[in-house]
């Protein structure tokens, strides 16, 4: 891992998860949640943001994938937001179209400090092999209230249900990517009127 790297572990009666976020990688992922789909959607966001991720969970399938997706989304908002320290010198904004065949999808962030998102999101049907996309829209809020990010995230348009989930994470990757660079024209300085984020 990188200087601009943190490690997060959480654990409660529902969950075990330690994250390992490098903003300064290659895209390289070791991914282990017990959930063969949102591994391969975590997947791409390593891939596509060149951000390197570590991330092993242990959570109650039994029951159902809702703690272990939402846990996995709060514990990698707070590596995110560890990761980056001070934020000074950051991009702070990026935004990203994705296609994949007919899918298009379009996610943008704010490192503002703040936690928002508005996730515009309709899929045609309510499984992808056996997971549920209700818990996509539980990941990106769990993410959003630790990282303390503004995040969009839209899909425009799409018919196939896997294509518009992998629009969105690898738009949700290359948005992150350029949110999070650092700005070598801004000298350290933190991106924001404020003088806080």
């Amino acid at each position: 891992m990188t200087s601009r790297s943190a490690t997060v572990k959480r654990e409660t009666n529902e969950t075990k998860i330690e994250v390992t976020v490098g903003l300064d990688g290659q895209g390289s992922s070791t991914i282990e949640t017990g959930l063969p789909f949102l591994d391969h959607m975590l997947d791409q966001v390593a891939r596509h943001g060149m951000i390197d991720l570590v991330i092993r969970a242990h959570g109650d399938l039994e029951v159902d994938a809702h703690h272990t997706v939402e846990d996995v989304g709060i514990t990698l908002g707070q590596a995110l937001m560890r990761a980056l320290g001070d934020k000074k010198g950051i991009r702070r904004y990026g935004h990203a179209y994705v296609p994949l065949d007919e899918a298009l999808s379009r996610v943008v962030v704010d490192c503002s400090g703040r936690p928002g998102m508005d996730y515009n999101v309709t899929f045609p049907r309510a499984r992808i092999g056996a997971f549920d996309v209700d818990m996509l829209r539980e990941f990106f809020q769990g993410f959003v209230n630790h990282a303390l990010v503004t995040l969009h995230v839209d899909n425009l348009r799409g018919r196939n249900a896997h294509h518009i989930a992998e629009t969105l994470f690898k738009a949700f990757g290359r948005a992150l990517r350029m949110a999070v660079e650092v700005d070598p024209r801004t000298e350290g300085a933190l991106p924001s009127t404020k003088g806080s984020l």
